[in-house]
Formats: structure tokens, sequence, C-alpha cells
């Protein structure tokens, strides 16, 4: 089972059909059955909207989340959901999961904001999250925001928008895209289809 965290900021609807599409045994976890998520073998945190909106709405799902993720359970963060992955956020107040190191800045003065639209990767490592994706390969973003990892080693994908930003990251069983796999089309399905082969399910 894959588990969707609902905490009522993220695009719900359509991670779960996009995954469903792949995958047959998507599970949304909300408030009333968190319990749930510890026999999940992945967990999904979509997101939109503002950071410390998100930290909070989250909390009542943290202690169960960090025990997921310390048990080796692959973990994949979406748009605001990868964010929250990482130490704080320019955007707000509230300190972030920490659980790859870095810090979220707000996108350069010399760019529309926010980045909205298609855009290709640009592939730095291996990995397989992105089996089957290319540097031709387009996603879909919208964010004013992104994350700068402290480790380079951590970033997997970047995307061309003012700067060079993270586009997709990993570290260990953690991983985090900023665009959005389920308004991808083929392409995001596939890396929504490479998440559930990491799961092993």
């Amino acid at each position: 089972m894959i588990a969707i965290i609902d905490y009522g900021m993220g695009n719900l609807f359509s991670i779960y059909n996009g995954l469903k599409r792949v995958y047959d045994r998507p599970m949304v976890i909300t408030v009333d059955n968190i319990t749930d998520i510890r026999a999940a073998e992945g967990v999904i945190v979509p997101g939109v909207g503002a950071f410390d909106d998100c930290i909070r709405n989250l909390e009542p799902f943290s202690e169960a989340l960090i025990e997921v993720v310390e048990s080796g359970v692959p973990v994949l963060g979406i748009c605001i959901g990868m964010q929250v992955l990482f130490d704080a956020s320019e955007e707000g107040n509230e300190k972030g999961w920490g659980l790859i190191p870095g810090e979220v800045v707000r996108l350069p003065a010399n760019v529309r904001v926010p980045h909205m639209g298609w855009n290709n990767l640009h592939l730095q490592r291996d990995s397989e999250l992105l089996d089957g994706i290319t540097d031709a390969d387009y996603f879909y973003f919208v964010h004013s925001y992104y994350c700068v990892p402290r480790d380079d080693d951590a970033t997997v994908a970047t995307v061309e928008y003012g700067v060079q930003l993270a586009a997709v990251v990993n570290k260990e069983n953690v991983y985090g895209v900023q665009f959005h796999p389920e308004k991808s089309s083929k392409k995001g399905l596939r890396v929504l289809s490479d998440f559930v082969q990491v799961c092993k399910c």
C-alpha cells in the first residue's frame, strides 16, 4: 500500500487518480486513520499553498511520518511537500522537517513569479525515481520558492528558471519533486510508476 497524506492542502484528487493509473493500492491517510501509515510501503506528501500553513496542517501526521522515514520506507514530497522536507523556508517562520539539509528560498527578482508552466529537466545523476526520464522530457511547475540542498549530491535533476534550481532531490529513502507529476502527462505518470518500483510494492 502507498499512502497519500491528506492534510487539506494537496491536489489530493489528482494525485490519487494519477497514482491509481499506475498502481492499484493507493490509500488516503487522514487524521482519522493515521495509524494505517505504519503499514505503508511508500508515502506521498502532496502540497499546494504556503510553507507555514503546510507545516501546521501536517503536525498531526509528523510523528508517524518521521517513524516511517526512520524505518526506511520511501517518502515522496511533491511541490510544497518537497519543500517541507528541508530545514526552513524564507516563505515562513515554521521549521521544516530537516530530512534533507538545506533551505527554501524565493525565486530571483529577474523572473516572473510564480514559475508556472512546462520545463525540461537537466539530469545531474542517475536515480531510480527518474528511470526512463531524459533531459528532453518536460514537467509542469507551479511555485514561487525553490529548494537549495546543502549537499550538492542531494540534487538529482535541475530546471533552469533564472537560476539552475533543484527540481528533483533525494537523500537515502527521502525523495522530492518540485514539479507536479500528476499534472505532467505521460512522463509524470512514469515518475509515479518509478516511485512505485522504488517502494517495491
